[in-house]
C-alpha cells in the first residue's frame, strides 16, 4: 500500500504562519518519497466546489499535478463536518469523505460577500488557468465574478461549471434553477429506469455516478480546452449538466427506443444483448461470468465440463443464446452453486472473462490493487493512524500523477497564497477548527 504522510497534526490551537506550515510529525519524514510532479505540474487551477462531482473534477486535476487552491468561506466547505471519522478523533477537521475528494489541494479562506474577498479572489483568478465551481446558474453573477467579467481580466481563463441541468450559456434548460444531486441526475438522466431487479423497481447505483461521470466529462472538457487556450491564448467556457452526463452514459436506452421503440426496463443483472452475461450464486458469494463472443461460450463450455454445449444448435451464437437465455442462466447457476467463490474461479480465471464479487475487504487483500498502488495512506489530522483513500486510476508512463499529501485544514494555505499573489497576509488569522 502506498503510503503518503505529508501534513501536520493540529495543535490545540494552531495558526497558519507566513510559511504555511508547522513542524513534521517525529517519525514520518523517512517514510515519505519523492513523488513526481505531474503533467499538470504549473497550472493553477482555482476550486469553488463543494460536495462531491466539482471537488472529483478538481481532484483528478490535483492528481496529476495541477495547483489546486480550494476557495472556501470562512465556514468552510459543507462536507468538513461529514464523517466518516475514527472514533478517536476528537478535533475532526474532516472525514474520509472529505480527505479522499480534496487531497493534493491547498486551502484559501476568503469572504466573496466583501469587496476585500472579492479582491482578493480576481487577483486569484488573474493567477490561474483554469476555474470549476458547482453553485446554481446565476450565483456567481450575483457576486459579480461571472465569467464574462473574469474572462475580461483573463482571456485565457477556462472557466468550468458542473450543474444539475446545466448553465443557459450553452442551451437554457427548463429546470435551470432546480436544485439536483446523484439521485435526481440517475433518475431523470435515464440510469434507474434500467436499474433493478425487474420492471417497476428502479434501483440507483451504490456509487455516487450522477456526480462522478459527470465530474469525469467536465475534466476531458477542461483539458481540451486548456489545450486550445495554450495554443491560442483564449479560454472558454465549458459547461456539464450532470442530467447529460447521465443520458450520455446511459446511452444504450436511446438507441433501443430509436432504432425499435422498445422502452428499455430493469433486468436485473442480466443484458438484452449478450448471453451469459451476469451474475451466478456461488456457496459463499457470487461471481461475474461474461462470455457472449462465441469463442468464449466455447471455452465455458470446455471449462465446467459441458464441451457437447458449444455443439447444441440452442446456443450456437449468441442470439440464440439470447432467445435461450434462461436454459444458460440455470445451467451455470447449477455449476456455481456447488462452489465456493475461489473453487469457480481456479476454473474460470484467465479462461474466460469471469471474476468474483469483491467486498472491500476482498479488494484490500487483493494483489492487483497492491500493484497498481490504488490504496493509499494518507495523514489524518488529530489522530495517530491514517486513513486509506482510492489512488490514481489514470497511469502515465513519463508524467505519472500521484497522491502528494492529504486534504488541507481549512484556510491552512491562506498567508501562503496571499503572499504569491503579492498581497497582505489576512488581518485576522484563520484558525483550523476542532469540529
Amino acid at each position: 500500500m502506498e503510503r503518503v504522510m505529508r501534513g501536520e497534526r493540529i495543535g490545540d490551537e494552531a495558526v497558519t504562519g507566513g510559511d504555511g506550515a508547522a513542524e513534521s510529525e517525529p517519525g514520518l519524514e523517512s517514510e515519505k518519497k519523492e513523488l513526481p510532479p505531474g503533467p499538470l505540474s504549473g497550472v493553477r487551477v482555482v476550486d469553488l466546489t463543494q460536495v462531491l462531482a466539482g471537488p472529483y473534477c478538481t481532484m483528478l486535476l490535483a492528481d496529476l499535478g495541477a495547483d489546486v487552491v480550494k476557495v472556501e468561506s470562512p465556514q468552510g466547505d459543507m462536507m468538513r463536518a461529514n464523517g466518516p471519522f475514527f472514533p478517536e478523533d476528537e478535533e475532526r477537521p474532516f472525514g474520509g469523505y472529505f480527505q479522499s475528494v480534496n487531497r493534493n489541494k491547498r486551502s484559501i479562506v476568503l469572504d466573496l460577500k466583501t469587496s476585500e474577498g472579492l479582491a482578493q479572489f480576481r487577483a486569484l483568478t488573474k493567477s490561474a488557468a483554469i476555474l470549476v465551481e458547482n453553485y446554481s446558474a446565476g450565483v456567481m453573477d450575483r457576486f459579480g465574478l461571472s465569467y464574462e467579467s473574469l474572462a475580461a481580466e483573463n482571456p485565457a481563463l477556462v472557466y468550468a461549471s458542473i450543474r444539475g441541468f446545466g448553465d443557459p450559456r450553452t442551451g437554457e434548460s427548463p429546470y435551470v434553477d432546480w436544485p439536483a444531486f446523484d439521485i435526481i441526475a440517475q433518475g431523470m438522466g435515464g440510469f434507474m429506469s434500467m436499474t433493478g431487479e425487474g420492471p417497476g423497481r428502479p434501483v440507483k447505483a451504490g456509487p455516487g455516478i450522477g456526480d462522478l461521470f459527470p465530474a469525469a466529462l467536465v475534466t476531458v472538457g477542461i483539458l481540451a480546452a486548456l489545450r486550445h487556450a495554450e495554443q491560442t491564448g483564449m479560454g472558454q467556457y465549458v459547461d456539464v449538466a450532470m442530467y447529460d452526463a447521465i443520458l450520455s452514459m446511459c446511452d444504450r436506452i436511446v438507441y433501443q427506443y430509436s432504432y425499435t421503440g422498445t422502452v428499455p426496463a430493469p433486468q436485473g443483472n442480466s443484458h438484452p444483448l449478450f448471453c451469459p452475461y451476469g451474475v451466478f450464486p456461488t456457496s459463499d458469494g457470487h461471481v461475474i461470468v461474461a462470455a457472449p463472443s462465441d469463442r468464449h461460450w466455447q471455452r465455458l463450455c470446455v471449462a465446467i465440463g459441458q464441451a457437447a454445449l458449444a455443439e447444441d444448435a440452442r446456443f450456437l451464437t449468441n442470439p440464440d443464446r439470447v432467445r435461450n437465455a434462461d436454459e444458460v442462466r440455470a445451467m451455470l447457476r447449477a455449476w456455481t452453486g456447488v462452489r465456493t467463490t475461489s473453487q469457480a474461479m481456479s476454473v474460470l480465471g484467465g479462461r474466460v472473462p469471469a471474476a468474483p464479487v469483491n467486498t472491500v475487504v476482498d479488494i484490500f487483500a487483493d494483489p492487483h490493487v497492491q500493484a497498481r498502488e490504488m490504496l493509499v495512506e494518507l495523514e489524518q489530522p488529530g489522530v495517530d493512524r491514517p486513513g486509506v483513500v482510492a489512488g490514481v486510476p489514470v497511469k502515465l508512463t513519463l508524467t505519472p500523477g500521484s497522491v502528494r499529501h492529504r486534504a488541507p485544514l481549512l484556510g491552512e494555505h491562506t498567508a501562503e497564497i496571499l503572499a504569491e499573489l503579492e498581497l497582505p497576509a489576512p488581518r485576522v488569522p484563520t484558525r483550523f477548527p476542532k469540529g
